[in-house]
């Protein structure tokens, strides 16, 4: 006895196109291949450092050729837009817990201009604290770091 055969409705390769929550999905996820490329970036250029002066300048030359500064700038702009999305995600994937039990509070919370569903899991003296503060707190953070790290690279 064979299976049922089902109709699947054939789906357009740039279903992705027809939506701008679908649009921006589908960019974050190729955000990743960028990430990769950055994070390889930099562990070449450590251990082109590492190899002396003169590894250390053909991988200038090398990262001043024009194709790779225009992969970097591309990638720069699917970094912060992985940073971005990942910033408004991370309420939604805090773990709340109350007396022991697991607990989603939803609410909503304005990042960049729209309004997005999130969960806030931090409470300080008894008060919940907004979901947009959590991501703004994200944002003062990676601010912070950044200003440590050119504080020291320019030291």
């Amino acid at each position: 006895m064979s299976a049922p055969i089902t109709y699947r409705q054939p789906v357009s390769r740039l279903w992705w196109l027809k939506k701008r929550s679908y649009f921006v999905f589908v960019m974050r996820e190729l955000s990743s291949i960028f990430v990769a490329w950055f994070a390889v970036f930099l562990m070449v250029m450590v251990f082109a450092i590492g190899r002396g002066e003169t590894s250390y300048q053909r991988f200038m030359d090398w990262a001043g050729s024009p194709v790779v500064i225009a992969v970097n700038v591309v990638a720069l702009v699917f970094l912060v837009l992985h940073t971005v999305t990942w910033f408004a995600l991370t309420p939604q994937a805090m773990e709340i817990r109350l007396g022991g039990r697991r607990v989603m509070a939803m609410r909503d919370a304005r990042v960049a201009g729209r309004i997005v569903p999130a969960a806030t899991a931090i409470r300080v003296g008894g008060r919940q604290i907004p979901a947009a503060m959590v991501i703004a707190s994200q944002y003062v953070g990676l601010i912070v770091v950044s200003a440590v790290l050119i504080w020291l690279v320019l030291l």
